[in-house]
């Protein structure tokens, strides 16, 4: 006698050995022997073996409609084996019973299972909702092949048009389309990115990591709410002074300028910074704005700005106007020692606006000592110069990064490459000038000036501390190591930095003898500055980021030249014309600083990486270049009042950026 069981969720045949009352000893057709419990049983039969009954049975069910089961069986509770009886008419051979079973367990939206063998016919209502069900995740699964073969064959789906930086940057893997996408991605081996690029997207590279930046920190893109017209103040008094700034060629948020005055002891010198606190306050809808935003973003050949251009128009230190400005005085005998300072709020007279590329060629190292040729404001600037020099070795530091080379990227949007929009042209400038000195010490002077000042009043204030050579931000004032002062709270870039205008805000409550805008142990005061560090670690990233695409795209202009690097450990080297710092692999051992020469083999647009190869070694081991060390970046206090590095020129921005 052979018999038909359920086993682990699928039904067997076997053959009776022995056969107790509560269990049975069966031997299976593949000769396999155990031990069953009667309850298992579904179905006993002599014909046909055990072998063949369910493939037989198989074949059975193939015929049987399983929605004609479904209109004539009963609603209540029923046993495979009674049902077949009725639907056949007769009594059912094994196989026929077997069929039904087959047909019922594997229809599970019609029939209810309740036990083994026994089923219960679907609710009309239930059975409707199942099917619809199943016929959605039909189309469903034909949707997602269709875009699937779209994206295949180089077209971008109707469907995925609106959704491209949502599947790039943040995709939701429940969608239909980022599972159409995922399928394409599988069966090509592509990355999203390069195959969504490849199929017309995104126009060029460029806009993926640009979008990528905008995606997370600009969702409602990077223009400015409607915002209420700062109150620029008129009872300021007109300071007796001549002013001039000293910026890059395109720079148009002018924080800082200076003048030079002379008296009967030796000068008066005033650091100019200007004010927009003046023209709105905290919780205005421009703090909104600039709260919001913590900082100017750089990147080549473009830049998003903390306040609206017209706001910062209004309060930019422009040569020919008279600008609100809070004005620090530093009183200076004719030895350039520093005998006192004074702050004020007044309006600043700027006569001019020196740019570096007109003022460094007779203004350097070489004009200072054999003395160049007379221009406005050498008297001026010379004189700011050697006090700088004083204020530095009072420092007891030498000038911030004085061997450091900025590279200054350029892009001519108005050109482009096979690689997309924009061209790209990357220039060195020697950092330490006399200019550089010049700017940096006065720019040390006046924030740890105004930051003991406010610490002196007890005054909350932000600022940047430097312990054990890690630089924090603080709301109680602490030594700077790295610059040799007390304390040190920026103040000097109220128009592109949150912190600066907070601290802006503070010290003009103090010399109105108002209450200040924060006040001690203001939580507001905390969490603007935290939110401040994440968002300007992230944004100097970001800059970074695209630094490193730029300088790709640079090697690829130039057709992938070879190039001089310098070792800085290991396999890891520093190209000497590019601020690019990638592994060489093939390059042997090499002691750090070693001059090498290296062949580009390709670059990576998307992933942002370069292949090179090991030609030759240039020069033995010396210092590393650049004042570099193992590959880290300067720090951002080295120049407190210059752009951040390789800080881009303010050009008209991309198509992509234009909104």
């Amino acid at each position: 006698m052979n018999l038909l069981f359920e086993e682990d969720g699928a039904f067997k045949t076997g053959t009776i050995l022995t056969d107790n009352d509560a269990s049975l000893q069966v031997e299976t057709p593949h000769g396999k022997r155990l031990k069953l419990k009667s309850n298992h049983v579904l179905m006993r039969f002599a014909q046909p073996s055990a072998g063949e009954l369910l493939d037989r049975a198989e074949a059975e069910a193939e015929g049987l409609d399983t929605e004609f089961l479904w209109e004539v069986c009963a609603d209540d509770e029923f046993g495979f084996a009674d049902f077949a009886r009725e639907y056949y008419g007769h009594v059912p051979s094994a196989v026929e019973s077997t069929a039904v079973l087959l047909r019922l367990h594997a229809s599970p939206i019609y029939f209810h299972r309740k036990g083994r063998g026994r089923f219960r016919k679907a609710p009309a209502e239930i059975l409707q909702a199942a099917l619809s069900g199943l016929e959605k995740k039909r189309q469903q699964a034909a949707a997602i092949e269709r875009m699937r073969d779209e994206l295949l064959a180089g077209r971008l789906p109707e469907e995925l048009k609106p959704l491209v930086r949502q599947l790039l940057y943040k995709p939701d893997r429940n969608r239909l389309e980022a599972k159409a996408l995922e399928a394409a991605c599988a069966e090509n081996g592509q990355s999203p990115a390069r195959l969504l690029l490849a199929c017309g997207a995104l126009p060029s590279s460029h806009e993926l990591h640009f979008d990528r930046f905008l995606f997370e920190y600009f969702p409602d893109g990077t223009g400015f709410p409607p915002v209420d017209a700062p109150s620029e103040p008129t009872d300021l008094p007109l300071a007796d002074v001549r002013a001039f700034s000293i910026d890059d060629a395109a720079t148009t948020e002018i924080d800082d300028a200076f003048s030079v005055t002379q008296t009967a002891a030796g000068w008066r010198i005033g650091i100019h910074i200007a004010a927009p606190g003046l023209g709105f306050g905290r919780n205005s809808s421009l703090d909104a704005v600039a709260r919001q935003r913590l900082s100017t973003v750089y990147m080549p050949g473009n830049k998003i700005t903390m306040l609206p251009d017209d706001i910062v128009g209004r309060f930019t230190l422009a040569e020919g106007r008279d600008c609100p400005a809070l004005s620090l005085y530093l009183d200076v005998t004719r030895d350039l020692i520093v005998t006192g300072n004074e702050s004020r709020l007044e309006r600043v007279p700027v006569a001019a606006n020196l740019r570096h590329h007109d003022i460094e060629p007779v203004f350097n190292e070489t004009t200072l000592t054999d003395g160049g040729p007379d221009f406005p404001w050498k008297a001026e600037l010379t004189l700011l110069w050697e006090l700088a020099t004083v204020l530095e070795a009072g420092r007891g530091k030498p000038a911030a990064n004085q061997n450091m080379v900025d590279f200054n990227f350029g892009v001519d949007w108005n050109q482009s490459t096979d690689d997309g929009p924009g061209r790209i042209e990357i220039g060195r400038r020697s950092r330490g000038s006399p200019l550089d000195k010049l700017v940096a010490e006065l720019m040390i002077a006046a924030n740890s000036t105004w930051g003991k000042a406010l610490a002196s009043a007890g005054i909350p204030a932000l600022y940047r501390a430097q312990t054990g050579g890690k630089v924090r931000m603080t709301t109680a004032p602490a030594p700077h190591e790295g610059l040799g002062v007390d304390c040190y709270a920026w103040s000097s870039s109220p128009l592109r930095r949150y912190v600066d205008l907070v601290n802006q805000w503070q010290l003009i409550g103090w010399l109105k003898g108002e209450d200040p805008a924060f006040p001690p142990k203001s939580p507001d005061l905390i969490a603007a500055m935290r939110d401040f560090e994440l968002t300007y670690a992230a944004y100097a990233e970001f800059q970074r980021g695209m630094e490193r695409y730029w300088c790709l795209r640079w090697l690829r202009q130039a057709g992938s030249p070879s190039m001089s690097a310098r070792v800085l450990r290991e396999s890891l080297v520093r190209l000497e014309d590019l601020p690019l710092v990638f592994k060489v692999p093939s390059m042997p051992t090499l002691p750090p600083g070693t001059r090498v020469q290296l062949a580009i083999d390709s670059t990576d647009l998307i992933d942002l990486e370069v292949r090179a190869t090991y030609l030759e070694t240039l020069a033995s081991a010396g210092s590393l270049p650049d004042g570099i060390d193992e590959g880290d970046e300067p720090g951002d206090d080295a120049l407190p009042e210059t752009e951040p590095v390789a800080a881009p020129a303010d050009s008209e921005a991309p198509p992509s950026a234009a909104a």
